[in-house]
């Protein structure tokens, strides 16, 4: 089997890439031809992947790849996922996120109509949800550009599965977390932070509010789902999620524990209440998927914090030992990035 999988190196893209071959994939990814590009989350499998440069703004560079892999299964991960809601770049984020998907379901179309392909869609187009838990039957009513590209999208997925036959899966992902994800997420900041209190590199960690709630899982288990959904002989939309809310400060208290502090004396709390209490916690109700697919998640709330916690601990350890051979330094400097 081949899978091609947009944004592979992403935190998604390369806990994906692992899981495929680990069951016996071909497994290709796409990276964009820029000077910022980060290789550090699939350095360890990177001989054994295929990367090829690829751009979702570009639909002859898609026709052309998927002609040239001829995979079996397409993930398209790929997106504008910082944590600011695309607001900063709302017209790219509604290209990226919204056309993008368009452009690549042409070009399977054009080439192999045959080809499984799995979209990653955002519990961000609930918007603010009016029930809890939500469903795949919730009203989408996304108040962002990520939001409402990823509502495009995942419009446009369901509309070429009717349209063309096209076996499309839509994963209405959940927030998920790991040791991968990047720093400008505030639960990456929150382990990094715990991790540094222990080491003593910082006393205090500032967050405006902890207030609000969330469902939180883990990355490498949601992965598993994004696979089950391709391997299902009908094709279907899917929440991935816990159906656990937790709040910030559980989230504060478990990685502060993980690292044996207290949160209390560590974190500062600008300020607390406020509109966020009166929202709809995000909560995914994952029965469908459960049901249809026999998905679980395995990995605990906590136990994803604690994993968060270890690994930025190893990070500053290993940034204290500089290799003093220079051949070994550019090395140790992807595995710390």
């Amino acid at each position: 089997m081949k899978a091609l999988i947009t944004g592979i190196t992403g935190q998604d893209g390369s806990y994906l890439a692992e899981f495929l071959l680990s069951r016996g994939y071909d497994v290709h990814g796409t990276v964009r031809r820029t000077s910022g590009d980060r290789l550090d989350r699939v350095d360890h499998i990177v001989h054994r992947i295929h990367l090829h440069y690829a751009d979702l703004l570009d639909q002859l560079a898609l026709i052309r790849l998927i002609e040239k892999v001829q995979p079996d299964e397409v993930y398209n991960l790929a997106a504008q996922a910082f944590p600011f809601s695309g607001w900063d770049q709302p017209d790219l984020t509604c290209q990226l996120n919204g056309l993008g998907i368009v452009r690549l379901l042409e070009a399977v179309r054009l080439i192999d109509p045959r080809i499984r392909i799995f979209q990653a869609s955002s519990a961000e187009m609930f918007g603010r949800p009016e029930e809890y838990p939500q469903t795949e039957r919730t009203p989408l009513l996304p108040t962002t550009p990520c939001g409402a590209a990823k509502l495009y999208a995942h419009l446009m997925a369901g509309g070429y599965r009717e349209k063309y036959g096209l076996k499309i899966c839509c994963g209405i992902l959940f927030d998920h977390e790991s040791p991968r994800r990047s720093l400008e997420y505030i639960t990456r900041r929150i382990t990094h932070a715990a991790a540094c209190v222990k080491l003593g590199l910082q006393d205090k960690l500032t967050l405006e509010s902890i207030d609000f709630c969330c469902d939180w899982g883990f990355a490498g288990d949601y992965v598993r789902a994004f696979w089950m959904m391709l391997q299902h002989p009908t094709s279907d939309d899917y929440i991935v999620a816990t159906g656990q809310a937790h709040t910030l400060e559980e989230f504060c208290e478990a990685a502060f524990e993980a690292a044996d502090l207290d949160w209390r004396d560590h974190v500062v709390v600008e300020r607390t209440g406020g509109p966020q209490n009166d929202l709809v916690p995000f909560t995914g109700d994952a029965c469908r998927a459960q049901r249809k697919l026999l998905w679980e998640p395995e990995v605990s709330f906590e136990e994803m914090i604690k994993m968060m916690v270890e690994a930025d601990l190893a990070r500053h350890s290993l940034k204290n030992r500089v290799p003093s051979d220079v051949a070994n330094r550019e090395q140790w400097q992807r595995s710390i990035s």
